[in-house]
């Protein structure tokens, strides 16, 4: 069964069973959301757009076309991803770069993901980390920009 708040914008059919959806969420036609998962409060999810199983999502996240996010994931409080190098409003040459967050991957509060990048299983980013480039499977980043720490 998957639970909705009343107050949820959810255009997408493909959610899987166990998931929870909280409040002024808005979730976009084109998205696949898996099973068991936690949508926090004020959570944007575009079109296109796939989130594994048992994915965590917390408050104030926005997750823009071209992002796929893997099972058992952790999505700290008001992370931010992009998906253009360029922003520019009304920009007539966008070129979407997409990102991936890999199997068990965790990202603390107030990151930021800059665009094309690749965040590889059971990696761990530090809150209010910059991630400019990709980041190796189980490993520790943080810092702006963000670099391995032990």
């Amino acid at each position: 069964m998957i639970k909705i708040h009343p107050t949820a914008d959810v255009q997408s059919t493909t959610i899987g069973n166990n998931t929870m959806i909280w409040q002024y969420c808005v979730i976009l036609s084109r998205a696949v959301i898996g099973e068991n998962c936690n949508i926090n409060y004020n959570v944007f999810i575009e079109n296109d757009v796939f989130i594994g199983n048992n994915v965590t999502i917390k408050p104030g996240v926005q997750i823009w076309d071209g992002i796929t996010i893997e099972d058992n994931v952790f999505i700290g409080p008001n992370v931010t991803f992009t998906n253009d190098k360029h922003p520019v409003s009304k920009n007539k040459e966008f070129e979407l770069l997409k990102t991936f967050v890999k199997r068990g991957a965790s990202i603390g509060a107030n990151s930021t993901i800059l665009p094309g990048i690749t965040i590889n299983e059971n990696a761990i980013i530090g809150a209010g980390s910059v991630i400019t480039k990709d980041v190796p499977e189980g490993e520790t980043w943080f810092g702006n920009p963000a670099r391995k720490r032990d």
